[in-house]
């Protein structure tokens, strides 16, 4: 007999955020999350996402032992603004048994039609800026830290629930040795010369500050015709700054500006700290810093976050500015290997960007969609 229960005291809570520590005990390939910061997520009082969004969290149990888990969420911002009636969902587990993941099911959908949506999509979070897809290749490749791992049987579960497939995503890599400074290093300079721009070099975190807000306000701009894109809000830039930026290298965010100091393109690359979260299974102290603190400074492996071209500036080479930046960084730090976070395959453009430097697709993801009207 399967049941489930709603999230509504810290000790739940905090059951909620490390059930997957249990379901993927002894994986090679999965990178806990940290707690604390996890918690902090579903803090109505610390993360500003609540002031537009709502979300309920469910635990699946069989008798005593916790079995699946799903955050229902509804961004009020999507459904209002972009009259998307969309149900979403996140931070959705569970152990192989589709019992378990129907009763979850049943609850994501009971919800979206409580509040009259129409349909349900995930796994996603509140925003673009969270994690997204079920994994469904890429299975023995280590998982980065901005992204959920998955067992392979996930997708069955989707699909005997009578979800199909919304979008498609995938994660690629390159060696850094691919890139070849010929392919940018003359273009940038034209481009520079033509545009009367300029890149910004950072080399303390509190230099990035001055342009945080600028870099976000163009990340609306500049991701705005994604689809389900939703805006990061005014309150949600300061908490965004302080959960994300003290993580990056200062040396490792790159902007580009024009001569009125207008941010026309930004970049943002991120240590590999995959293999420290390892290690440091979840707790920051007592010596859970000691890891983070250590990949951030000699991690040969980055991923590249975020990249953004204001619209009036697209197609016109800006990212070879920022390229040849990183490849002066990336030269000068031994840098090996480059990872990109989860790209929509229809985003042609983004790939177009990426194509002289040969990546591999190394893992697939996918949100599943479902009408529950």
């Amino acid at each position: 007999m399967i049941t489930i229960k709603e999230v509504k005291t810290k000790k739940d809570l905090k059951a909620f955020v490390k059930f997957p520590f249990k379901l993927y005990k002894g994986s090679k390939y999965w990178v806990p999350p940290i707690i604390s910061e996890e918690l902090k997520t579903f803090n109505k009082k610390e993360n500003p996402v609540f002031n537009d969004a709502d979300a309920t969290l469910f635990l699946a149990f069989n008798n005593e032992e916790i079995v699946g888990r799903v955050a229902v969420i509804i961004n009020w911002l999507e459904v209002k603004n972009q009259s998307l009636k969309k149900m979403r969902f996140g931070w959705f587990d569970f152990i192989d048994d589709l019992d378990v993941s129907q009763v979850l099911f049943n609850k994501i959908e009971e919800i979206g039609r409580s509040h009259d949506l129409e349909y349900s999509e995930g796994p996603v979070g509140f925003s673009n800026l969270d994690k997204v897809g079920v994994m469904t290749e890429g299975f023995e490749s280590i998982a980065p830290m901005i992204t959920w791992y998955n067992h392979p049987y996930y997708v069955k579960h989707y699909e005997a629930a009578n979800y199909k497939v919304e979008k498609s995503y995938s994660e690629s890599r390159f060696p850094f040795e691919n890139v070849k400074p010929e392919f940018f290093l003359k273009a940038q300079e034209l481009i520079k010369k033509r545009y009367q721009l300029r890149a910004l070099k950072f080399t303390k975190t509190e230099e990035v500050m001055p342009y945080a807000d600028k870099m976000f306000d163009l990340f609306n701009e500049s991701y705005s015709s994604l689809a389900s894109f939703v805006a990061i809000t005014d309150v949600q830039k300061e908490y965004f700054k302080k959960k994300f930026i003290s993580f990056v290298n200062p040396e490792y965010i790159k902007f580009v500006v024009d001569k009125d100091d207008n941010l026309v393109g930004f970049a943002i690359v991120m240590p590999a700290f995959a293999k420290a979260l390892q290690k440091m299974n979840g707790k920051l102290f007592p010596f859970g810093f000691r890891h983070i603190l250590h990949a951030k400074k000699h991690s040969k492996d980055v991923i590249f976050y975020l990249i953004g071209i204001h619209p009036d500036y697209q197609n016109k080479g800006v990212h070879a500015v920022i390229f040849n930046e990183y490849y002066n960084t990336f030269t000068e730090k031994g840098i090996k290997t480059c990872f990109r976070t989860p790209e929509l395959e229809d985003n042609y453009a983004i790939h177009q960007i990426w194509k002289r430097f040969d990546p591999v697709v190394y893992k697939r993801r996918k949100t599943f969609r479902k009408e529950i009207a």
